[in-house]
């Protein structure tokens, strides 16, 4: 799908908005983005070179955590977001903190995510739950989760990193637990610790349950993190689809949030042919 590029968006141009505005900063996501660069020690570079200040991504995992430190600093750029270490993807794995029986994997898995944040100076690790298991029930992937989260924040807060957990649609990723919003917000409330906050992707809050203006008023005092693509395809926002981005950030801004915000979508086209949806829609690298 090509996007149209030449839509303008007309701003209102008082003095808060503009703060709002500047305060708000896109970090590209090099598991979706640059992946025309090649591995990711490229991609970092690749970003720099669009004019990026600030990179998120999945799995750095299969890269020494020096060779992601140096590349960072050779560049100039912050590291906004990593997940945690995920197992075996290739075996499906995507996390282990809703598993069941995988409570000294969750912990290993866990050590070595901190030190990767450590090594990249990042203070956000989005914690995956993992995928559910057949042979145990809601009531007991649940009761896992909560105290697997228990003990990351409490690790977290030593490290000075904020702990972040994120529904999942099951059309992009079918049998992943923590796939609603309710059980997200609930095990937020329950444990209260600032070191466990929500990670709102916009483009799942719409393929899981829409009234995404609403959602975000209701879910920004939780919120530690904010991603987007458009929906349903998951290109960049500027592309025609489900939600208007102009009108999103918007409400954003309402809301309160001024942090990064991850650019979580695999380019219709290039990479860095991808970007006009940052100016239109105000925000900035």
């Amino acid at each position: 799908m090509v996007c149209d590029s030449l839509i303008l968006y007309p701003f209102i141009c008082d003095a808060d908005y503009m703060v709002s505005v500047r305060a708000m900063k896109v970090a590209a996501n090099l598991s979706f983005m640059f992946v025309e660069a090649g591995g990711l020690v490229g991609r970092y570079r690749a970003a720099r070179e669009a004019g990026f200040l600030a990179v998120e991504c999945a799995f750095p995992y299969t890269v020494p955590q020096e060779d992601i430190a140096a590349v960072l600093k050779e560049q100039g750029l912050k590291q906004v977001l990593i997940n945690s270490d995920p197992g075996d993807t290739q075996a499906g794995e995507l996390g282990f903190a809703a598993a069941p029986g995988k409570e000294t994997r969750f912990r290993d898995s866990l050590e070595k995510s901190i030190s990767y944040a450590k090594a990249l100076g990042c203070s956000k690790l989005h914690i995956m739950s993992g995928r559910r298991c057949e042979t145990y029930d809601e009531s007991a992937h649940i009761a896992t989760l909560e105290a697997n989260l228990r003990y990351a924040v409490s690790r977290l807060a030593q490290e000075s990193i904020t702990g972040l957990i994120e529904p999942i649609n099951p059309i992009s990723i079918p049998g992943y637990f923590l796939n609603n919003y309710d059980t997200a917000v609930s095990l937020i409330e329950k444990i209260n610790s600032p070191n466990l906050r929500l990670q709102l992707d916009i483009f799942h809050l719409q393929m899981i349950c829409g009234n995404v203006a609403n959602n975000i008023t209701k879910l920004m005092p939780l919120t530690g993190h904010v991603q987007v693509a458009q929906a349903p395809h998951r290109h960049e926002p500027s592309c025609p689809g489900e939600l208007d981005y102009v009108f999103i950030f918007n409400k954003l801004r309402e809301a309160g949030y001024s942090d990064y915000v991850g650019a979580e979508y695999s380019p219709s086209t290039s990479s860095s042919g991808s970007l006009q949806w940052i100016h239109q829609c105000g925000l900035q690298f």
